[in-house]
């Protein structure tokens, strides 16, 4: 058993319950759904440290993917779930590595990049994860229509982007600022790749000019937010306590504001909620005037902040022995009110004009 030492048991944060009005659901093939990744994800030799394996293992992909894509249909479902065993393959024992540098791993999400634009073109010096994202781009076209390729393919431009950045980060002695956190992180929790799919999963397709109106771009990057700041409030003390690793959004307020951590999670709790409260009323009002595959895609994105937390609330792997949890607390892992229900913009430049989209939707609206 692992045992969390003095320095980092006094590292830890208490659970904080989430604020997520968005009903749950799951995929009925969950079990069977996670049975399929595991062996696939076995026979693809992504990792050669068998304690890693076993850390995979216990990830519950299956889960992951039948919370945040209930409504999907099962082959196309089975390839999420697939992609998403890579995406933490990698995350875990590629990127969190601390020998790796930013200019190695740019070369290998290179290697990646080109699997994916031309699955055809084979390249001796592949790693098993370059291999394994080149086989899932080909069983893509199975389900994908060419439009909802090339917005996947840019999907994991704009993720193996993140990665490099991030990268970058954990080899500098320093931490980011929040603006610019706030734009990394969104970038790289491969939360891209994982919206382009929504579609795809559930067998409709969105016109390009729906998904480049500002509010719906809006909305999906409000997506990729609040999964990557929900990611660091459940999962800092087990990065903690796994590597030592405090790029994470309380650590990186800490230094912003000059506080310690307590202090900084309230304030992350406070802005995760605004942006939540934000969310759920600019969808509102889209969902006013969107039909068809909008609707669909609007509803998916909810789904996927929702089946994300639920996941979360029941993996193995965030949990951490002797860390206070959530079911020390009297809401347990939810609560029914946020911190903060301001429609006010936070301050930070990078995502300041979602709110700007409220403003217009509400004057479309009333005017």
């Amino acid at each position: 058993m692992t045992v969390v030492s003095p320095h980092r048991q006094a590292q830890q944060l208490p659970a904080v319950p989430f604020y997520c009005p968005v009903p749950s659901a799951v995929h009925p093939s969950a079990q069977a759904l996670n049975e399929t990744t595991v062996r696939w994800m076995l026979q693809q030799h992504l990792d050669t440290d068998e304690q890693q394996r076993k850390r995979l293992a216990l990830c519950d992909f299956g889960g992951l993917t039948a919370s945040t894509m209930s409504y999907g249909q099962l082959e196309p479902l089975t390839l999420m779930a697939k992609f998403h065993a890579v995406l933490f393959s990698l995350d875990d024992g590629v990127c969190d590595e601390a020998l790796v540098t930013a200019d190695v791993l740019a070369q290998e999400t290179s290697r990646i990049l080109r699997a994916v634009e031309a699955p055809a073109s084979h390249s001796p010096g592949d790693s098993p994860h370059t291999g394994a994202l080149r086989l899932l781009r080909l069983e893509l076209e199975r389900y994908a229509s060419r439009q909802q390729i090339r917005r996947w393919t840019d999907a994991m431009r704009i993720y193996t982007s993140g990665l490099v950045w991030e990268a970058s980060w954990r080899s500098s002695p320093g931490l980011p600022s929040l603006n610019d956190y706030v734009t990394l992180w969104m970038r790289a929790i491969g939360m891209a790749p994982s919206t382009a799919m929504i579609e795809v999963v559930a067998g409709y397709s969105v016109p390009d000019h729906d998904l480049e109106d500002p509010r719906v771009r809006a909305l999906t990057e409000i997506t990729w937010t609040l999964v990557s700041w929900d990611n660091d409030l459940y999962s800092r003390n087990k990065e903690l306590l796994r590597a030592d690793d405090n790029l994470n959004l309380i650590d990186v307020l800490c230094q912003e504001l000059g506080c310690e951590p307590p202090d900084a999670l309230l304030e992350a709790v406070v802005m995760r909620d605004r942006v939540m409260v934000l969310f759920l009323r600019l969808r509102e009002q889209v969902l006013r005037d969107a039909d068809g595959g909008l609707r669909r895609y609007l509803q998916g994105l909810g789904q996927f902040i929702r089946g994300h937390l639920d996941w979360a609330s029941a993996c193995p792997r965030y949990v951490v022995p002797g860390a206070p949890s959530a079911e020390a607390r009297p809401e347990g892992w939810w609560k029914q009110r946020p911190a903060d229900d301001s429609l006010e913009p936070l301050r930070l430049p990078t995502i300041a004009w979602w709110w700007d989209q409220l403003v217009v939707s509400s004057r479309a609206t009333t005017g």
